[in-house]
This record gives structure tokens, C-alpha cells and sequence, in this order.
């Protein structure tokens, strides 16, 4: 893979986790504090952690193909790395109350459910890729089966 092709996979990769943490958020919020209210500038909250989640993903970048040992030890890399910023930031922060089991537990399960989910997504779309660059590869080697007769 290109890097221009990882950068782009990286920015969807941004994108993807910005709409799943705000989903995230609004299902713990109202679950663990219903009452609180932010105003705009935790708005921006979903697109500080997509951004801190994008990080840890550039493990899987190699130039060359992985093993599917290496494929699976850079996954799960990623996801420990991502699961320890996340829960970090969360203690780090001064708006999350970290002191409550509930929470930290609601933190590190979400982040898991966003890891499968974009896991899932990304296997879907990279499946939908590789079926239609073999419909393409089927195409044009019919072409040129028939140039040969």
C-alpha cells in the first residue's frame, strides 16, 4: 500500500471515529450523567479523541506485506495502544470522573465496541475493494483470452 493510500485510509479512519465516540459519548452521558451539560467546545471533544485514536494506528503501516502473525500482533498492538491513550486522556481530563468504576469501565468497553466496529467496516470495505478489482482482473484476462483467438 502507497502511503498516499495509508493517509487516506487514515483520514477515513478519522472521520469513522468521530461519528462512533459521539454516538459513544451520547450513550454513556446519558447513562452515567444525564444531568451534565457542555457547551460548544465539547463539540470538538469527539474530534480531540479520533485524533488521539489515529495515532496508535500507524503501527500497522509496513511497506511490505505482513505475515498474518504480524498482521495480528500490530492489531492487537493497536488496539492495547489505543485503549491505553483513550483510558489516560480519561484520567488525565479534568471533566471525567474517572473516580467511579461505572465510568472507566463504560470508557474501556466503548473503546472495544469502536475498535470492532471500525474493525468490521474496514473489513467490509476492503472486501468490497478485492471483489471488485478481481471482477476487473476476470475482465481483463477474458479480454485477452480473446485476443489470443
Amino acid at each position: 500500500m502507497s502511503i498516499k493510500q495509508f493517509l487516506l485510509r487514515k483520514l477515513m479512519l478519522f472521520f469513522t471515529l468521530s461519528t462512533l465516540i459521539s454516538v459513544a459519548m451520547f450513550f454513556l452521558g446519558t447513562a452515567l450523567e444525564p444531568d451534565v451539560c457542555f457547551g460548544y467546545s465539547g463539540l470538538l471533544t469527539p474530534l480531540f479523541f479520533a485524533g488521539c485514536c489515529v495515532i496508535p494506528s500507524l503501527v500497522t503501516w509496513s511497506k511490505r506485506e505482513l505475515t498474518p502473525r504480524q498482521w495480528l500482533l500490530r492489531e492487537l498492538l493497536q488496539f492495547l495502544l489505543t485503549e491505553g491513550v483513550i483510558l489516560a486522556l480519561a484520567f488525565a481530563l479534568p471533566g471525567i470522573d474517572t473516580s467511579r468504576p461505572a465510568v472507566v469501565l463504560g470508557i474501556a468497553g466503548s473503546v472495544l465496541v469502536i475498535y470492532l466496529l471500525v474493525f468490521l467496516l474496514s473489513w467490509a470495505a476492503n472486501s468490497a475493494e478485492a471483489r471488485r478489482t478481481d471482477r476487473e482482473l476476470q475482465a481483463f484476462q477474458r479480454l485477452h483470452s480473446a485476443d489470443e483467438l
